[in-house]
Parts: C-alpha cells; sequence; structure tokens
C-alpha cells in the first residue's frame, strides 16, 4: 500500500546505478522503499527508529530480490529523524511517509529533512488529512493516547508554511487511501485494541484483498473517494537551489 505517487518524482531510468539516492525515514516494513529500489539507477537508505520496523522492511526487500523486482542499491538503518547521521545535501529525493504526527519535535525534524536534501531535491511529506484524522480522535481517546500514537493533527496550510519556510516550495498535493478513513473510524468506534469485532475484521480483509489484487471496481472507488475522504494527505517539494551539487 503505496501513500507516495513515485509517477510524480524526477527519478532518472538511464543514470548510473546508485547514482541517485534516496533516503526513506521513519521506513516502517519498507513499502515504499521497495517500491523505490525497483529503480536501477537508485541507492535507497530506509531508516526507521524501531529496529523492529528495519527487519521487517529486510524481509521485504529480500522477497523483492527473490521475485527479481529488485534493481537499485538499498541499505537499511535505525535512526532518530530529529537527529539524522547524514551529511549536508547528499540525498537527491527525501521520503517522510506518516511519521511527523509521531514526533515531539516536529520542527527539528523538518529542519533534518531540509538538511540532508541537496538542492533543487524532492521532499515528499505525508500526514493523516485534518479532518479523517480528528475523527479518529473524536471516536477514541485510546487512538491518540496509546504509546507510539499520533500526538497532533495537522493543518494543511500550517505544515506547508513550516516546511516551506525552511527554503523549499511546494511542486502538488493530493489525498490517499479513502478506503481507509472508515475502517479507522469503524476500529475507533469499537475500540483501537479490539481484535474481536466482526465488521471491523471483515473491512480489513477486504483492504488486504484489494491491496494485493488492485480490482478495477475497487481502484476506481479510492480514486473517487481520496478528494473527499482520503485519509492521508500527501505533499510533494522541492528544495530552492540550482541542483548542481553532488557529493564525492
Amino acid at each position: 500500500m503505496l501513500t507516495v505517487d513515485f509517477s510524480r518524482l524526477d527519478i532518472p531510468a538511464d543514470a548510473p546505478a546508485g547514482s541517485f539516492r534516496i533516503l526513506d525515514i521513519g521506513c516502517g516494513s519498507g513499502r515504499h522503499s521497495g517500491a523505490a529500489i525497483q529503480y536501477p539507477a537508485t541507492l535507497t537508505i530506509g531508516a526507521d527508529i524501531k529496529w523492529t520496523d528495519v527487519v521487517q522492511a529486510r524481509q521485504r526487500i529480500h522477497e523483492h530480490r527473490y521475485m527479481g523486482v529488485c534493481k537499485g542499491r538499498w541499505g537499511l538503518t535505525t535512526t532518530d529523524v530529529t537527529a539524522l547521521p547524514f551529511e549536508n545535501a547528499c540525498f537527491d529525493l527525501v521520503i517522510c511517509a506518516e511519521v511527523l504526527e509521531h514526533i515531539l519535535d516536529h520542527h527539528q525534524a523538518i529542519r533534518e529533512l531540509v538538511r540532508v536534501l541537496k538542492p533543487a531535491g524532492d521532499l515528499v511529506v505525508s500526514v493523516p488529512r485534518f479532518w479523517p484524522e480528528a475523527l479518529c480522535w473524536l471516536l477514541s481517546r485510546q487512538y491518540r493516547t496509546s504509546e507510539g500514537g499520533h500526538i497532533r493533527i495537522f493543518r494543511r496550510h500550517a505544515l506547508v508554511r513550516r516546511v516551506t519556510s525552511n527554503g523549499m516550495h511546494l511542486r502538488g498535493t493530493h489525498h490517499a487511501h479513502g478506503l481507509h478513513a472508515p475502517f479507522w473510524w469503524l476500529k475507533c468506534l469499537v475500540g483501537p485494541e479490539r481484535i474481536d469485532s466482526r465488521l471491523v475484521n471483515s473491512y480489513h480483509r477486504l483492504l488486504v484483498w484489494d491491496m494485493m489484487q488492485r480490482p478495477r471496481t475497487t481502484v476506481l472507488l479510492e480514486r473517487l473517494l481520496n478528494p473527499v475522504m482520503g485519509k492521508s494527505l500527501v505533499m510533494y517539494f522541492k528544495k530552492n537551489g540550482s541542483g548542481n551539487a553532488r557529493p564525492s
């Protein structure tokens, strides 16, 4: 289940192997890292603060290698988004999907995302959309107070201002995962930790089936739902600058 639309990104098709460097920060189980390594020119670094997530990402990438779709170079590490262990301007693309809503000092996290990005490099940030997320908070206190949960809700214009004030400009936005919003509302309504709800479990099976099979019906339905109730807001930024600087 990808949140980022890779067709919006200028990943070169004929550049030397490993020359286009990507950071997938907060990579989780590696869904975006797994997509990035399908481009031959890429060197993708997946990073997350949780070691267990990095292990899952490693397994996903090995599965991609077994299937023959892993064409780029890759690496995985554990790190904190507020103190990235990378040099200035060393990545062509930084992906930060569904991360900032978990971070206490999200201002410092944004500064770090911009710092490691090359001039004219692309930054993709996704966060939960305001009103679907606000409804989750309204339906369940546990949803917003559980350990590792969402500690804030972002308003689009405020977050865009915060990112662009760090030397970026906005290229475009879209919403994603319209089918997933009702699932989380149901889950919050019955209790986020409950595992015995037939309705929630049935909906979850539907989402898994959709992710695996991608039938035309649900693809079209989600495309129609995304502008109205897509759970994620996805923003595409470009760093100001000439883009001529390249690390050695």
